[in-house]
């Protein structure tokens, strides 16, 4: 299996992460091509070799056309001074902004002008790009992970907190094309070392605050990923870095049974005290693993057996998880202790959200505890297509392994909608549809 593994012993920031892309062969030409379909201008991309403590590996940049003397390097801070940065500015129209801690300025910036972008602006900017579904999705994914940590640190929705311009231009620029140089990869399965981050403080808007900086350990927290500190006095995982960390990779711990194919280093900007400031990509294959295209993710999973549910509110549960977000919710029969008849509810959702849903099963169950686990996932790459029946036409979601359709489901309430209006079984309109698919009738998306 594909995988990319992260050795982030010096920790992670956006730009480092592309850096590392780039070094293991994704072209800037390419990177600038797709970023260009954000509609996203005042800004341009530079990559050079450097190197820390005699690592070599590929510096990225991402200089803003108005200010060309500022390096927005979001992880390290190439000043002798040392100058240190809020992540945070209160404005006066009350919102909370998120600039992340990460630029290299030589003075002070007030920020106090209202052309800055809010989680739903930049949210929208993604959605109207042409960049791919899959880019999308995961580039609206990150971003969401850092508004909700914003918004939970400073007490506000995430949709009230806002991205200064100059830190905005360059989280997009990073998070977007972080998730460009994945597709571009082939979606390898990301793995990465144990999270390290540094120790001492940063400066932010309420005063000095210890390292990790608060949305990064919000960050992690939320996605369970556990974290330990050396001595590099320095911040060392960033909000940006610690985001991307936590919607793809699936597991932190050491490389096991990696056959490594290409090594890239992406190259910080400061020099630490006690480790060169880089991190290594490893793109290779999984000993062991097959080469499908398959889609893979981890979930959590909340288990509880109940012996005195009233099946009523069990129903009403079900309804309640699945309107929550939850990505199935299931009761299967089971015969408990004093041989009672029970029930083993169990409910998929994303890892984030697990702890909401524990207090779901809590508060609407008659449960005293709920089991939680994390399972890896193996998906067939979906497409949804529409069909052409005697009928009308039916949407048909299909599943892909390798490029071929190993399964498909039309759609049940256009089936049913169809019969009723034609006058014929349900059963009809469904076969009708999937003898299409079978049959080659089926428009292709690529």
């Amino acid at each position: 299996m594909r995988t990319l593994y992260l050795d982030i012993f010096s920790g992670l920031s956006g730009d480092m992460f592309i850096g590392a892309m780039l070094d293991l062969g994704l072209e800037l030409d390419d990177l600038e091509r797709e970023l260009a379909k954000l509609r996203v201008a005042s800004y341009h991309l530079h990559a050079s070799r450097a190197k820390r403590m005699e690592i070599e590996g590929t510096k990225f940049d991402v200089h803003l056309g108005h200010h060309q003397h500022e390096l927005h390097d979001h992880h390290e801070h190439e000043h002798e001074h040392g100058h240190e940065h809020h992540h945070t500015h209160e404005h006066e129209h009350g919102h909370e902004h998120h600039h992340e801690h990460e630029h290299a300025h030589d003075h002070e910036h007030e920020h106090h002008h209202e052309h800055g972008r809010s989680y739903s602006d930049i949210r929208q900017l993604i959605a109207d790009s042409r960049l791919s579904d899959w880019v999308k999705a995961k580039a609206a994914a990150v971003f969401h992970r850092i508004a909700m940590a914003e918004g939970k640190i400073h007490g506000r929705p995430a949709e009230e907190v806002h991205f200064h311009e100059v830190g905005a231009v360059d989280s997009i620029v990073d998070i977007v094309g972080a998730c460009v140089a994945l597709e571009f990869f082939g979606k390898p399965r990301v793995l990465a070392s144990p999270l390290v981050d540094g120790t001492g403080w940063i400066d932010c808007a309420h005063g000095r605050f210890p390292i990790p900086a608060p949305a990064t350990l919000e960050i992690l927290a939320a996605r369970g990923a556990p974290i330990s500190q050396c001595s590099e006095p320095h911040e060392l995982i960033t909000p940006t870095g610690a985001a991307l960390l936590a919607e793809f990779v699936e597991t932190f711990g050491p490389m096991t049974d990696l056959t490594p194919e290409r090594i890239g280093v992406g190259v910080g900007g400061r020099d630490n005290k006690t480790r060169p400031n880089v991190v290594r990509a490893i793109l290779g294959q999984a000993a062991g693993s097959t080469t499908h295209d398959w889609e893979i993710d981890t979930v959590a999973v909340l288990e509880t057996n109940l012996d005195d549910a009233n099946p009523e509110w069990l129903g009403n549960f079900m309804d309640k998880a699945m309107a929550a977000g939850a990505l199935d919710v299931c009761q299967t029969p089971a015969l408990m202790k004093k041989n009672r008849p029970g029930i083993l509810l169990t409910v998929l959702c994303a890892l984030p959200e697990a702890d909401k849903f524990c207090e779901l099963m809590l508060r609407h169950t008659s449960a005293f505890g709920v089991r939680r686990t994390m399972a890896e996932r193996r998906k067939l790459r979906r497409q949804f297509r529409t069909v052409t029946t005697p009928y009308g036409e039916v949407p048909v979601k299909i599943g892909l392994l390798d490029g071929k359709i190993l399964q498909n489901a039309p759609e049940f309430e256009s089936c049913k909608k169809l019969a009723e209006e034609k006058g014929v079984p349900l059963k009809t309109v469904y076969e009708a549809a999937l003898a299409a698919v079978i049959t080659g009738n089926i428009p292709s998306t690529e």
